[in-house]
């Protein structure tokens, strides 16, 4: 059910965005009549899961009892159907209904079957059913200003099938008859009123309402008002001749053309602005995009769509700037002598020079309304003389390039296809039947194709020709990015052979830099790694990647960051082998010695006190970021983040074992502020393999030491037992002491989460005094933390006080900010042993506020639990359960296991506190699987004592018992003296 929920509780924020839903009727859509006692406990973590789900800070806001979300009409359809509704209405009431019609079909494009269907409830169903009324009449509208537009047979298909649809709705009938009969087909429109007439008789037992019959009447009359009147004839001027008929040289518009709703408004959407100017000139509208991204077919379908705009003629001519074979470009000469033969002129009348003829093409299409398509060009001198002064014209352009040399143009970027759009040409070409039985895979199948049309269309063309293949086998088959350009491929298209024709108009320069870009890990590319990787200067760097970016072999998602569409990834790679190896390692090394000196730059400001150790790698002598505070180094790490982890992979790919161990070190301290301790753990067994093949001992005890770091984060307090006592054992033999320091302090406390607390206390203590006595402030903070907490577990609060607020001066001295939360949290633990509730409010209430600026979510939910804690205690109920449900929020979608156990158990002992005994025994039960998997035994003894009260509560007095006896075992293992010293 809690799918259902939160698609429910979407649906009715989306269906009113902007605007606060009250509780109660997010309740109603969920669950109708019949809600569950904890209904409103459940739409809070839907929304919780959609804010986590959802990217973008404050899309969904808490507005007092209720929710909103903020979205835009980029974002959100119904917006920008509502958007271009009321565009229409305003179009109608200034008498332009050209561009009404226009917006009513941009709207009704937005619509891909039915609204919200299968959400189900009275309150989304009322809500559908309102939306499918306004889609209609939207419909019935548009039909009404085409006919009054002259349209008529070209719109009898499409009102047969929605007459169909809905049998009915009369006024469709009506507007079928009507166009039936302004194309000569008047007994098909005597015969559609019959039909409808008989139809509502057997249905309803009604006739058809009288502007029905009225217009069967008016038909069977041949009233003269049937028929458009014509516009007045002008009066006839010396212009040059006519051409013989109608001319349309346009190609056919593809009959599956799908998706790119948004592309061909904005494009219609310039040619309206443009018309509605004071134009001396000819409009000229471009489309630009890399290559295979369906430029052609959008600009030829919109050139159908305006076609009736331009009744001298629709003109196309493919300019071959990108063509495959050995077939240059298309000379402007030729473009005009192939222009003028179309429009009529004879030979003997075409001159020789390219300007006379363009003048002569000026001349002849003077006065007239046409409509050009340049296609395919590679440059603004093979498009300007084709141009034309005449303001009735309109040109259109596709270039893979923005040609910038051209005034005056408006630009139509067209990008990959969105994941709707893409499974809808997947659908359109491959069928509906075979898309919804393998609906996964289809979508696979467009994300391995990027979303591109080109790639798309060739995929699909395979399956179709391969009536055996599944979506499933070809997806499995363009898994292997080395076979998946090859795969790419028919006899008349190639994804390959499309990127190669961007690439060999590159110089020879252009093309190392763009082959030497495919080996960046990273999927967002910025300057000062661009240079590193180039061996240039950054603004060397800069120019490179803005023109492959004119020539669309990058991408801009922001300012200053370029990307590689995957398959033009591929692509380069594929341009990689035994030639440019030694280039090619060369580069790599240089982009891994900017990440190190980088990462480690960015550490020193964001981890002080952190060890300065050598890394035996030269420092990278070009540009860094700029870092000026904590801030913008906390911004580049977070921007960078999924590239440094890809670097790290890259190392170890190319058998660079000391970047991969040094890298990892920088990184492990991002990752452990940031709260990703999946990665953390992942890239510490990368580096721990790494360094066990060099002979460096010094690199091999701080990889260990971080590796049993990363283990406890991810509860195997076990192996980072091991890790952490071979850590000591390497330290000690090289005298390290700081190493040594560090790894007894993590042996010590996964000793201590082990439920050994005597040898933990000796580890700890000696860790502690070992740290103080070197001046690592940094260390000492931690491990007096550490021993905090362990005095608290154990019941020994007054020291545990103690130990909290020295760590917390240490920590204060040397802005160690995580560590300061810790402390304060420490603190606060221990004076809630020693019943001083008001100081541990205080201390709590500091903590949160520091949690606000950069915390992992883990720490925060502890803080935030304890504060429930608290609250409860002072008498705050509705506060503390407040902080309890956003501790569980943030417990389950971002903590440590270690974490997520603390937090559950300390709800747990709340609810059964407030009489909520069923919720305490799952959050228990929870709490102890967890505990039990890592070995934490005071977690585990904790739940169990948990789980005994609730379970007494509700009546279970003998497994209460059981569990009440295994609690105290456990205890009595630790040394503790009562569980009710823990948790009173």
């Amino acid at each position: 059910m809690g799918g259902a929920v939160q698609e429910r509780v979407l649906s009715v924020l989306l269906l009113e965005p902007g605007r606060v839903v009250p509780m109660p009727r997010l309740v109603e859509a969920a669950w109708g009549d019949d809600p569950p006692a904890t209904a409103s406990h459940q739409v809070r973590k839907a929304v919780s899961d959609l804010r986590r789900r959802i990217p973008g800070d404050g899309v969904i806001s808490t507005e007092g009892s209720g929710y909103r979300i903020i979205v835009t009409a980029a974002q959100l359809d119904l917006l920008e159907f509502n958007d271009r509704i009321r565009a229409a209405e305003q179009a109608l009431r200034e008498e332009r209904r050209p561009e009404a019609a226009a917006e009513l079909e941009a709207a009704l494009a937005l619509w891909h079957g039915a609204v919200l269907s299968g959400q189900g409830g009275s309150v989304i169903e009322s809500a559908a059913t309102a939306l499918e009324e306004r889609r209609l009449v939207a419909t019935e509208e548009l039909f009404e200003l085409r006919l009054g537009l002259g349209l008529s047979s070209e719109l009898v298909a499409d009102l047969r099938t929605v007459v169909s649809a809905h049998p009915l709705r009369e006024t469709f009938h009506g507007q079928l008859m009507l166009a039936l009969y302004r194309t000569g087909r008047k007994a098909e429109a005597l015969n559609e009123y019959a039909r409808i007439r008989e139809f509502l008789a057997d249905q309803l037992g009604v006739d058809p309402g009288p502007p029905l019959t009225r217009l069967y009447e008016d038909i069977l009359r041949d009233e003269p008002g049937l028929v458009l009147p014509q516009p007045p004839t002008a009066a006839v001027q010396e212009s040059p001749p006519a051409p013989p008929a109608r001319i349309c040289t346009l190609p056919q518009p593809l009959t599956d053309f799908t998706g790119r709703t948004k592309e061909v408004a904005e494009l219609l959407r310039c040619v309206d602005a443009a018309d509605g100017s004071d134009a001396r000139s000819a409009r000229v509208v471009a489309v630009d995009g890399m290559g295979g991204s369906g430029k052609t077919s959008l600009a030829v379908w919109a050139a159908h769509q305006l076609a009736d705009r331009f009744p001298d003629g629709q003109l196309y001519v493919d300019l071959r700037g990108f063509t495959p074979g050995e077939q240059p470009p298309v000379s402007p000469g030729t473009a005009l002598d192939h222009l003028l033969r179309s429009f009529g002129v004879s030979d003997e009348r075409i001159p020789s020079d390219t300007e006379a003829r363009a003048n002569l093409w000026r001349a002849t299409v003077a006065g007239r309304r046409l409509l050009l398509l340049l296609d395919n060009a590679a440059h603004a001198e093979q498009v300007t003389p084709l141009l034309t002064a005449s303001p009735g014209c309109l040109v259109l352009i596709t270039s893979r390039s923005r040609l910038l040399d051209l005034d005056g143009v408006s630009w139509v970027s067209v990008g990959l296809m969105t994941p709707q759009d893409s499974a809808a040409l997947v659908a359109a070409t491959l069928g509906a039947d075979r898309v919804e039985a393998e609906p996964e895979s289809a979508a696979e199948l467009a994300e391995l194709c990027g979303h591109l049309p080109l790639a798309l269309r060739i995929a699909t063309a395979r399956l179709r020709n391969r009536s055996s293949w599944t979506l499933r086998y070809l997806a499995e088959r363009l898994r292997d990015e080395t076979r998946r350009l090859d795969e790419l491929r028919s006899p008349q298209r190639s994804v390959a052979a499309t990127l190669h024709l961007s690439y060999m108009a590159l110089d020879v320069r252009q093309r190392a830099a763009f082959r030497t870009f495919g080996l960046h890990p990273s999927t967002g590319i910025d300057v000062h790694s661009a240079a590193a990787l180039l061996g240039t200067d950054v603004h060397d760097a800069e120019s490179t990647l803005e023109f492959l970016l004119d020539m669309r072999l990058v991408q801009q998602p922001g300012v200053g960051i370029y990307t590689l569409h995957d398959l033009v990834r591929t692509f380069a790679r594929s341009l990689c082998g035994p030639a440019t190896a030694e280039q090619d390692a060369a580069a790599v090394e240089r982009l891994l010695g900017y990440y190190l000196t980088a990462t480690d730059v960015a550490c020193q400001i964001l981890f002080p006190g952190r060890e300065q150790r050598g890394t035996g790698i030269p420092a990278h002598e070009g540009s860094l970021p700029p870092c000026p505070d904590a801030e913008a180094a906390r911004a580049w790490f977070d921007r960078e983040h999924g590239g440094l982890l890809a670097a790290v992979s890259l190392a170890e790919l190319h058998g660079l074992p000391r970047h991969t161990v040094c890298l990892t070190r920088n990184l492990s301290f991002h990752l452990n502020a940031r709260g990703q301790f999946d990665d953390l753990w992942n890239v510490c067994r990368t580096a721990l393999a790494a360094v066990r093949g060099l002979d460096d001992p010094q690199l091999l005890c701080v990889t260990l030491a971080n590796v049993g770091v990363a283990c406890w984060k991810v509860g195997r307090f076990e192996s980072g037992l091991e890790a952490a006592q071979e850590a000591r054992d390497v330290a000690v033999a090289l005298g390290d002491r700081h190493i040594q320091a560090h790894s007894e302090s993590t042996i010590g406390l996964l000793t201590s989460m082990l439920g050994r607390y005597e040898e933990a206390l000796t580890l700890l203590s000696e860790a502690v005094a070992r740290s103080a006595k070197l001046g690592a402030g940094r260390a000492e903070a931690e491990g007096l933390s550490t021993l905090s907490t362990l005095y608290e577990k154990w019941g020994r609060y007054a020291e545990a006080a103690e130990t909290a607020r020295r760590s917390l001066e240490i920590s204060r001295s040397i802005g160690y900010h995580a560590n300061l939360i810790m402390s304060l949290t420490d603190l606060a633990f221990a004076q809630v042993g020693l019943g001083e509730l008001e100081e541990a409010d205080e201390n709590l209430a500091q903590a949160r506020r520091l949690s606000e600026l950069r915390t992992a979510p883990g720490d925060v939910g502890l803080v935030l639990a304890l504060s429930a804690r608290v609250a409860h205690a002072r008498g705050r109920t509705t506060e503390a359960e407040g902080f309890a449900v956003r501790a569980l929020e943030l417990a389950r979608t971002g903590a440590t296991p270690v974490r997520l156990a603390e937090v559950e158990n300390i709800i747990g002992h709340l609810r059964c506190a407030l009489g909520d005994h069923q919720s305490a025994v799952v959050l228990h039960r929870h709490a102890r699987q967890a505990a039990v998997e890592m070995g934490f035994r005071s977690e585990e003894a904790s739940a169990l004592a948990g789980l005994a009260q609730a379970l007494e509560a509700l009546g279970d007095t003998e497994t209460a018992d059981g569990y009440r006896a295994e609690a105290a075992r456990l205890y009595a293992f630790m040394g503790v003296r009562s569980p009710r010293t823990v948790h009173a």
